[in-house]
């Protein structure tokens, strides 16, 4: 399989996920079917602890943990729930990497634009313009550091925190783990040194409970910057 291939049967899962979840459902039941429609839409096996899908809900969401230290709790999804999914398909050792939080509200799942509660809404808003920015302000001569330092300030000037538990925001796509390169402090090598890489940033409100996910894998394409 190549790389697209791989990363489409995360993003379908993701469209499963969003028809599939309703309140009730239990954490482990979201992903084991996670897990299951990724093998059945042509993944091995996974590449990120041999864990499929990394599901968390409401103050689960500002969590960042290593995969080695993750455990999918035993929690249900309420009524009004915030929800996020990142998943970690492979094939051959090709990777996929995807990340979307989701909003449940009245035991459904809702669009961005119909969500009812602000908080999450400028949420997943910031998400989306964070990528944006990202995208804009990025060459193929531009290092992982530059990015670390340029999305971190925008991150901070927007008011939100950067949660994650190693300060990253993404990291190159390779196919052992242990070869990553990060998005972070002291990390010199330029975006077009690597084939793909992830952008992913984990945020929240100071003295919020609730983070927010959205994570694509990037490429250049004739020096221009596309998702994968």
């Amino acid at each position: 399989m190549e790389y697209t291939e791989v990363q489409n049967i995360a993003k379908e899962t993701i469209r499963y996920a969003r028809k599939n979840i309703y309140s009730g459902m239990k954490l482990l039941d979201i992903r084991d079917f996670c897990e299951r429609k990724m093998l059945e839409l042509g993944a091995d096996s996974f590449w990120y602890w041999d864990i499929g899908a990394f599901v968390f809900a409401g103050d689960e969401t500002a969590a960042s943990v290593s995969g080695r230290q993750y455990h999918t709790s035993d929690r249900r999804i309420e009524n009004n729930d915030i929800i996020t999914i990142d998943l970690s398909p492979q094939n051959s050792n090709v990777w996929g990497d995807y990340a979307r939080t989701i909003i449940v509200e009245n035991g459904r799942v809702v669009e961005t634009e119909n969500v009812i509660t602000q908080e999450w809404k400028c949420g997943l808003l910031m998400e989306k313009f964070l990528h944006a920015e990202m995208i804009k302000f990025v060459t193929e001569n531009t290092t992982f550091e530059e990015l670390y330092d340029y999305m971190n300030k925008v991150i901070e000037d927007s008011g939100y925190i950067n949660l994650d538990f190693m300060g990253n925001l993404g990291h190159s796509i390779v196919r052992s783990k242990d070869d990553r390169i990060y998005i972070e402090k002291g990390n010199k090598a330029r975006l077009g040194d690597v084939a793909f890489f992830t952008f992913e940033p984990h945020i929240s409100v100071v003295d919020s409970k609730y983070g927010y996910k959205r994570e694509n894998i990037y490429y250049f394409k004739a020096g221009r910057l596309v998702e994968l």
